[in-house]
């Protein structure tokens, strides 16, 4: 009995002594910084929007860029706008939606790139269409994009982060994957699926004492302005620009952050979800704009 408590005393000054740290780290994320100078960085979905962004400001940090993205103008234009500021990155055209594909484009990217040091699983789509008219073709396609690439890609990538003892695997999934929205419950599901991905990898990797040099995190950010969700009404939360979530992101994945919310504020109602009846779910969810907020949207006309 006495070395069970000891162990959860323990475990309480853990929680107290990281607690902090991560606060410290919050406020003052430069200071922590990891040097991502001469590090090789796979974004896949970098062709467009948010792993655009991401891969220029990574390439901007001194890493190497590979952009693995199914639209291959959009794969060309990030790296030429990266190569104009100076930066070093590859581009190769995937499709994230067939794992043969991407276990192919992993074997030509790291016998011309070797190992990849950090991996952002960022490709996501979006239908937008409620249950009943959304295709069975659509919701087996958001699977395939949002949540089963990230299978192939870290089957594909980890086992030579594992051999170096250096590697950092970033999950872009949402807030839609942590509480339900209408019009999207395939979207939903499948960012769900993408968070608990991540928890139980970052389980096994420490499980195996990977967990010291193999980091995680995943990205949880509300709707974001880059046409995605075009058309999108958003109620008590803005609709977040580009360039705060992709800085937000990287203080968190720069400084080994777990997870990262944006905005940051939302992990409290995140958190707060778990002790509120359905009832009082609901009608903050209104409040928000989880029933409403879809009604109007669009989408970019053609998804990646």
């Amino acid at each position: 009995m006495l070395p069970t408590i000891l162990n959860i005393l323990y475990g309480l000054v853990i929680w107290a002594v990281y607690g902090v740290v991560s606060t410290v780290k919050r406020f003052f994320p430069d200071k922590f910084y990891k040097n991502m100078e001469g590090e090789t960085v796979l974004i896949t979905g970098a062709g467009s929007g948010i792993g655009r962004l991401t891969a220029q400001k990574l390439a901007a940090k001194g890493a190497k860029i590979v952009s693995l993205d199914v639209n291959q103008k959009g794969n060309e234009e990030t790296v030429k706008i990266i190569r104009n500021a100076g930066g070093e990155a590859f581009c190769y055209k995937c499709d994230l939606s067939d794992r043969e594909d991407v276990y192919k484009v992993a074997e030509k990217v790291k016998s011309e790139h070797g190992p990849i040091n950090m991996l952002i699983n960022n490709a996501g789509i979006v239908s937008g269409n409620n249950l009943l008219t959304t295709p069975d073709n659509k919701i087996e396609l958001t699977f395939k994009v949002n949540t089963l690439a990230h299978f192939w890609t870290v089957k594909a990538f980890l086992p030579d982060m594992l051999s170096q003892k250096k590697g950092h695997i970033v999950n872009i999934a949402s807030l839609a994957g942590t509480c339900g929205a209408a019009k999207l419950v395939d979207y939903c599901s499948s960012k769900f699926a993408a968070v608990g991905f991540h928890d139980a990898l970052k389980t096994e990797l420490h499980a195996q004492g990977h967990s010291k040099y193999i980091k995680t995190t995943v990205v949880c950010p509300y709707f974001i302005n880059t046409g995605m969700f075009e058309g999108v009404q958003a109620k008590l939360i803005p609709i977040l620009n580009p360039d705060v979530v992709v800085d937000t992101a990287l203080d968190g994945i720069l400084t080994n952050a777990d997870t990262v919310y944006v905005p940051g504020w939302t992990a409290w109602v995140v958190a707060l979800r778990h002790f509120m009846p359905n009832e009082a779910i609901m009608h903050f969810g209104d409040i928000l704009g989880t029933s409403t907020s879809m009604d109007e949207f669009s989408g970019r006309k053609k998804q990646n």
